[in-house]
């Protein structure tokens, strides 16, 4: 999509001098951190993709989206690659085979993926695919998840962990996929589930392979800080685990009880949460097999998390460990449980989605246009009012040689000026009072006008001359050394000439968690890296909400409102990646004003350097979304023709106009629900 407004936003300083390259681009946006190893610059500027990491093959994903659009799969455009899954496996499980190695732990290590965090299935598929050389399993919280489940996972040492709420079918359908050769787990997590799993066990004959999940007292930290402890939704206190062992024992079908299951919330930030919540279970797991039970697995639950940041810090967006830190902890604190007290030493799982899926897909999509606010100094009008004749000699002011530092004719300009250029500090002592007295007069003229004083277009002249005030003094900053004390008021400056880019997205379809929890991704240029950044800006998408845009952005431990950005250019588009978001945002995606699936595509990594397409997948059409809420599409064009007809008896709407107004209609229908040009 070309840009429609190719004025852009005001310009605003952005820190740093001096010539700029890719490098610099890349340390900006932090890609240099987070990316690493599947994202990276190229001098030209373009952000490249290494979907098997450092084992080789880079993508210039500026040019694979033009030749995805030449395929006519039209932004915005969700590329999965399917090599990162499968490299992010292999890394989770080379790091649990080394620490295993290192700690000489006596037992393995198997995984699964949680269903919930993307449930697409070309990506469950390819998960069950790379995983059966590890055994590697899945997790289900829903009899939907179930069903995808067992269809899938076909390999009889593969775990299926069988987690949420659960009726007496769904005990019933694991209990009969074990005698499919399926290896089902059913996690008790509330104590009302255990009389249905004894109710349906003796109804059957046979019994599922029995789960418990504790609810730890060690408190996790960051936005699911709240989901554990006593009052966590699920899990279950240690009296209540109790009761339960001792009913099964009653039942029995203790022998049956194989797995302790905990979780301490999703992105775990702090490796010393994992550390305590580790201790704790590894007690727990041992007094179960104290009790009697056989025991065997030990499922750590999720909460792996990413550096969304690239700051490696215990900030909501980051963490301050890496995988194989992870991998380690859990195997040593496991161990050093166990072994003292001659407990054998569990079979580990983890379910660890979002570390797994959040690099494997980058959302691209282009600015449809710039906001911009009322730049430029007016012409002057024949006798002007007092406000405006005050205003344009505040502006005079700002640009005076006195105020920039430069010397010049006038006594004044001679004082102010300084050695290097640079503004002197009593000069930013006058900028300040030139400010107060810009905003001062904006505040006279909108008075004026409200008392019919002024009239529209003076009152435009006024803003107009107040954002001239403003760029005039944003400018005269940018040259300031590194550290020179400036007032609040005006580092607010770049702020207020931010401007808004109009992004053809829906943040409530793509990015749902950037709404709902403040998440942070990495948001950035795909394109133009080798060239400095002159803007500030926030993204607003298509949908008729103040609460659709991007302003929060990564900013290395920190959030900021404001990213830097380029000035769009006539006839050229801009394009925009969001990272990092594979995990959850699909799933979680709603039909917010009817914006449905952006178009999906699946590469792969072919020899000689090039690609192959594996899977397309069409986003939503109108039609689609509209039969999603209970809309006959054809219905709609049916009452639109009897409209037409009407229009034309009447002499309001010719023949020919009413066939355009329903070819447009129709062929609305089959296209997607974004904006195509």
């Amino acid at each position: 999509m070309v840009l429609a407004n190719p004025s852009g936003t005001a310009a605003v300083p952005i820190p740093g001098s001096g010539s700029w390259s890719a490098s610099d681009g890349a340390a900006l946006y932090g890609l240099d951190r987070w990316g690493e190893p599947y994202f990276s610059v190229s001098p030209r500027g373009h952000v490249m993709v290494q979907p098997r990491g450092d084992r080789g093959g880079t993508l210039d994903l500026v040019e694979l989206v033009k030749e995805l659009q030449g395929r006519d799969l039209s932004l915005p455009l969700l590329i999965r690659f399917d090599d990162i899954l499968e490299d992010r496996l292999e890394r989770l499980h080379t790091a649990f085979e080394r620490a295993i190695a290192k700690y000489g732990y006596a037992g393995g290590y198997q995984g699964v993926f949680p269903v919930k965090c993307n449930q697409q299935r070309h990506v469950v598929e390819q998960l069950v695919e790379t995983g059966r050389r590890w055994h590697f399993g899945l997790e289900a919280g829903s009899k939907a998840e179930l069903l995808i489940a067992l269809s899938l996972l076909d390999d009889p040492d593969a775990l299926l962990i069988c987690n949420g709420y659960k009726d007496h079918r769904y005990i019933e359908t694991a209990i009969l996929a074990r005698r499919l050769g399926r290896k089902p787990v059913v996690v008790i997590e509330q104590a009302d589930e255990v009389e249905r799993i004894i109710a349906a066990s003796r109804e059957l004959g046979a019994a599922p392979l029995i789960g418990i999940r504790a609810k730890l007292s060690t408190r996790s930290t960051g936005r699911w800080g709240s989901s554990v402890g006593d009052r966590a939704k699920f899990g279950l206190s240690i009296p209540d685990l109790l009761a339960t062992v001792e009913a099964l024992r009653q039942a029995g079908l203790l022998e049956d009880l194989r797995l302790l299951h905990f979780h301490i919330g999703s992105q775990i930030n702090d490796i010393a949460v994992l550390k305590d919540a580790l201790q704790e279970a590894g007690q727990i797991y041992g007094e179960l097999t104290r009790l009697g039970a056989p025991m065997g697995y030990l499922d750590v639950g999720g909460g792996l998390g990413i550096d969304y940041d690239g700051s490696r810090t215990a900030s909501a967006a980051s963490t301050n460990y890496s995988l194989q830190n992870y991998a380690n902890d859990v195997v040593a604190t496991v161990r050093e449980c166990c072994e003292p007290h001659g407990i054998p030493v569990p079979t580990l799982v983890s379910e660890s989605g979002r570390a797994i899926a959040s690099h494997f897909s980058v959302l691209v999509f282009d600015v449809l246009g710039a906001g911009a606010l009322p730049g430029g100094v007016p012409q002057p009008a024949e006798q002007e009012p007092l406000v405006l004749r005050n205003l344009r000699d505040t502006h005079a002011t700002i640009m005076a040689p006195g105020h920039r530092g430069e010397g010049g004719a006038g006594g004044a300009g001679g004082a102010d000026s300084s050695e290097n250029g640079q503004i002197p500090a009593h000069s930013i002592e006058r900028l300040q009072e030139a400010w107060n007295d810009a905003l001062k007069f904006k505040d006279d003229a909108l008075a004026a006008f409200r008392l019919g004083y002024l009239s529209l277009p003076e009152r435009a002249r006024a803003e107009q001359l107040t954002w001239a005030c403003c760029q005039a003094i944003a400018n005269q900053l940018e040259t300031l050394p590194a550290g020179t004390a400036i007032p609040d008021e005006l580092l607010a400056l770049a702020s207020a000439l931010a401007g808004t880019y109009y992004a053809n997205l829906s943040v409530f379809r793509s990015a749902p968690d950037t709404w709902a929890i403040d998440q942070l991704f990495p948001v950035l240029p795909i394109h133009r890296l080798d060239e400095k950044p002159t803007r500030l800006g926030s993204f607003a998408d298509l949908t008729c909400d103040s609460d659709g845009k991007l302003a929060r952005f990564i900013d290395r431990g920190h959030s900021k409102p404001l990213l830097e950005l380029h000035p769009l250019r006539q006839g050229e588009p801009y394009l925009i990646g969001l990272f990092l978001a594979g995990a959850y945002q699909e799933v979680m995606g709603n039909l917010h004003n009817l914006f449905g699936t952006t178009n999906a595509v699946h590469i792969r990594l072919a020899d000689g350097g090039r690609y192959q397409v594996d899977h397309v997948v069409r986003g939503d059409t109108n039609a689609e979304v509209l039969q999603a809420m209970e809309h006959d599409p054809a219905q709609l064009l049916e009452r639109l023709r009897l409209a037409s007809e009407n229009a034309i008896a009447s002499g309001d709407l010719s023949i020919s106009d009413s066939r355009r107004l329903m070819a447009h209609l129709k062929a609305s229908l089959e296209q997607t629900t974004y904006l195509e040009g």
